[in-house]
């Protein structure tokens, strides 16, 4: 696994819990020559890569390049995976919380000083291994993840409508099944 300093995992986590895994905003702090040759490093390994910002969408901008045009910066797979986050898993609460964000923008606008939570997902954890069971078409009985991991049942309920549900704002449905039990599944709303 390659040496990181502090900020490059901090602006790899951020981009891996923004939808698009987009590196903008820089953490505060990180400006000037220190932000363009901490940036510079990450492009040369190919942990980040410079692309046209939509400023429709109104994308943070890394640089302008003239005539009302500029770049922003996102994380690539290589850059996720260095710091042990899956691409897939990465792109699959990307999604999701893309669907939301649909959905909650035709209610109440939500408060603009509110920043992305930051979630980190790394390859192998029962963190992954547990949303990959809820992304099943047939999704995971409490037995199946209890057999899984091995533990309890509250605990399985515990971390799915916590950790999952609220932490990381995932669509999460329950349904009972008479063989199975309560069955969760991960759904874009």
């Amino acid at each position: 696994m390659p040496k990181f300093t502090d900020t490059q995992t901090i602006i790899l986590t951020g981009a891996a819990s923004r939808p698009g895994n987009l590196a903008m905003p820089l953490p505060k702090g990180l400006a000037g020559a220190a932000a363009k040759m901490a940036v510079s490093k990450m492009i040369e390994r190919g942990w980040l890569e410079e692309v046209d910002a939509n400023l429709r969408r109104h994308q943070p901008l890394w640089r302008e390049t003239g005539n009302g045009h500029g770049t922003t910066l996102i994380a690539t797979e290589a850059g996720l995976e260095a710091i042990g986050i899956d691409p897939v898993v990465a792109s699959t609460v990307s999604t999701i919380r893309k669907a939301q964000t649909a959905v909650k923008s035709t209610e109440v606008p939500a408060d603009a000083s509110e920043g992305p939570k930051l979630v980190s997902i790394r390859k192998g954890t029962k963190q992954a291994l547990l949303i990959e069971m809820l992304q099943r078409p047939e999704g995971a009985s409490i037995a199946e993840i209890v057999e899984e991991f091995g533990w309890l049942p509250h605990t399985v309920r515990g971390s799915i409508s916590g950790k999952l549900k609220k932490n990381m704002g995932l669509g999460i449905v329950a349904e009972k099944h008479e063989s199975r039990g309560t069955v969760y599944k991960i759904c874009l709303k």
